[in-house]
């Protein structure tokens, strides 16, 4: 899930940041999760998800599915490392305008569900500076999808 939060004509990204054993390094990442169940729910997982790592309270019909805007041969959706293992993943966005105090109030709070093991530390950057903060290809990923469809005018307009 990309969030960008609008504030006083900057535009910020909410990460995670977590400690990751197969790098053995501490990641910035895009919050992010997997189905839990069979019922396929992406998009309510996302939401879900998002509330568990940040603590921010998202919409279902806020998300712009940016995966979506992929030819359809891809079957819309992005393979990680398909000469390693057939994970799948969709990239939401979500846009909200935000008072500079709800971002101080996301900076360095302590999230994730302790009864998984998850200990997370919410982030907020500079979107500018975003494509250099993490080596997470999640981000990389999403960073391209939204400016192509910023460049191509498919994003619909941003609500306050």
């Amino acid at each position: 899930m990309l969030i960008l939060l609008e504030s006083e004509g900057e535009t910020f990204v909410v990460l995670t940041e977590q400690a990751r054993v197969p790098v053995g390094r501490i990641i910035l990442e895009l919050p992010a999760g997997m189905l839990d169940d069979d019922k396929g729910d992406i998009v309510g997982t996302a939401v879900r998800e998002v509330e568990e790592e940040t603590g921010i309270n998202l919409n279902v019909e806020d998300m712009v599915d940016l995966t979506a805007f992929l030819d359809s041969s891809t079957g819309r959706t992005v393979f990680p490392s398909p000469g390693g293992c057939d994970e799948e993943i969709s990239i939401f966005l979500c846009r909200k305008h935000v008072d500079k105090e709800v971002i101080t109030h996301l900076q360095g709070k302590e999230t994730g569900l302790r009864e998984h093991g998850e200990l997370i530390k919410v982030r907020v950057i500079p979107y500018k500076n975003l494509w250099r903060a993490t080596a997470d290809c999640k981000v990389l990923v999403a960073i391209a999808l939204l400016e192509m469809a910023k460049k191509e005018g498919l994003l619909p307009s941003l609500t306050t």
